[in-house]
């Protein structure tokens, strides 16, 4: 049924996104060498030559799509996600083929002459044919389901917290294309209902309802206490061949986003996911961390001497104020800022948080706290490895040990650098705002971290995250 169903829509799947390919590939030509848009070139290589290039980058493409999980059912892959695996799969595309030519122009003069640039102009094109052509499908297919087709009909198993929260959420997305046709459980009685979802039975009519194949999926949702009879709950679930997956009910020991992973045949459940435990999502981050402030510090070089100025001629005192910082791995760090107080002896530091007309901020420092000017001498702890442009602000040594035993997780936190801006404060949750709500910012970017969140973090701060009325 709906197995099957998947299997001939990949399949047309890969057909489309061939044809995605050949058209971006095609209009790459065309905006490089006969368009005049950009800066015309006449092509040393024949229009022909070029196509013929087709016969290696479209496989190719087609089995990165498929290592980077883009033909994953779409009820089960997130739309950022998905345009992530696009960026990802068509850079690694990229790369391969600037390998590939630069290997073969040894042998060929033709290659040498084979346009970069309008692999880079390929490159910029699919990726937004790819996402444009996945958004159109994504809707054809919640057009469908809304309507009643494609819907894949499960069966619960056992009825427990997990069964409930997976029925809301299953109700609160029918794109999804979901059908539950019951409950079964031992102790609750038949006909009860939620949200018109009825227990039909008892776990033991599973032997007699299995044989019919009307099902596309089992979802067991035992209770904890019933974990007993999950060993031949799944043996008759394999024997008919019906596509099983087990919901656990953890949501009050665990309140994460767990994951697992295989330790040589031994499933282990990680109570988190952290995508920057990655070695290579750290590395990326990090390279863009590099480029990053290296071409901040230059852009705005003018604006920081500006600013030193300013602190050096209005107030007495050293023009950079450091202060120690928790950070990565709980590590603690030396955070720069340019001063915005008076000079204090480290006592008066101690005292506590900044108020709004705190008598202690200098008059420039009040405006440069407004705008967030003060922040700038950071870039040079994120060039150091201290910080990343974005992240979960850090906090002062006392602080982490206050907060560490009122705020549940909130030394999470620490599992990933400290950021000059973050999600929490591009939200609104800057200086004297509840810390639980800010945590729990913090613990959804290092949850589902992705170069695409970054980026549109450091956006939303430019808009929203400079000028700020918590901020002083």
């Amino acid at each position: 049924m709906i197995k099957d169903n998947q299997q001939h829509f990949n399949r047309l799947h890969v057909v489309v996104d061939a044809f995605v390919l050949i058209i971006s590939y095609a209009f790459a030509w065309w905006l490089k060498f006969e368009s005049g848009i950009l800066e015309h070139e006449k092509g040393v290589l024949s229009f022909e030559f070029y196509m013929w290039a087709l016969v290696v980058l479209v496989p190719g493409y087609i089995l990165l799509y498929y290592a980077f999980h883009l033909y994953t059912p779409k009820r089960v892959q997130g739309r950022r996600l998905e345009f992530s695996n696009i960026v990802m799969a068509n850079t690694v595309g990229l790369l391969l083929s600037f390998a590939v030519l630069y290997t073969l122009q040894s042998y060929s003069e033709e290659f040498q002459n084979f346009s970069r640039e309008m692999f880079l102009y390929f490159y910029v094109v699919n990726i937004f044919s790819e996402e444009v052509v996945r958004l159109l499908i994504r809707r054809i297919l919640r057009h469908i389901r809304r309507n009643g087709y494609n819907l894949k009909h499960l069966l619960l198993v056992g009825y427990s917290r997990a069964t409930e929260q997976y029925i809301d959420r299953i109700y609160a997305n029918p794109q999804w294309g979901y059908h539950v046709r019951g409950v079964l459980d031992d102790h609750i009685a038949r006909g009860t209902t939620y949200k018109g979802v009825k227990v039909i039975g008892s776990i033991g009519n599973l032997k007699y309802i299995l044989p019919q194949n009307r099902l596309d999926e089992i979802a067991i949702t035992l209770g904890l206490e019933e974990y007993y009879k999950l060993e031949k709950i799944v043996a008759e679930c394999e024997k008919s061949g019906v596509h099983t997956k087990f919901i656990p009910d953890y949501g009050n020991i665990i309140p994460t986003k767990p994951y697992t992973e295989d330790l040589l045949g031994l499933p282990v459940i990680n109570i988190r996911y952290v995508p920057l435990n990655d070695t290579f999502n750290m590395l990326l981050k990090r390279m863009m961390d590099i480029v990053g402030s290296l071409l901040c510090i230059l852009v705005f070089s003018p604006v920081m001497l500006i600013t030193a100025l300013a602190v050096k001629i209005t107030s007495r005192g050293p023009l950079i104020f450091k202060q120690e910082r928790v950070g990565l791995h709980n590590k603690s760090f030396w955070m720069y800022k340019f001063r915005t107080m008076y000079v204090q002896t480290e006592e008066e530091e101690q005292k506590g948080w900044t108020t709004a007309n705190d008598p202690r901020i200098t008059r420039v420092g009040r405006f440069l706290r407004k705008v967030s000017l003060d922040e700038f001498p950071q870039l040079f702890n994120v060039l150091k490895g201290n910080m990343s442009l974005v992240g979960p602000r850090p906090e002062r040594p006392q602080y982490v040990e206050k907060f560490r035993e009122e705020i549940p997780r909130y030394m999470v936190k620490h599992q990933v650098r400290p950021g000059m801006t973050g999600w929490a404060q591009v939200n609104g949750y800057r200086g004297d705002t509840s810390i639980r709500e800010r945590i729990d910012h913090d613990l959804y970017y290092i949850e589902n971290w992705s170069i695409g969140l970054d980026i549109k973090i450091l956006i939303l701060t430019v808009f929203k995250g400079f000028i700020n009325k918590n901020a002083y």
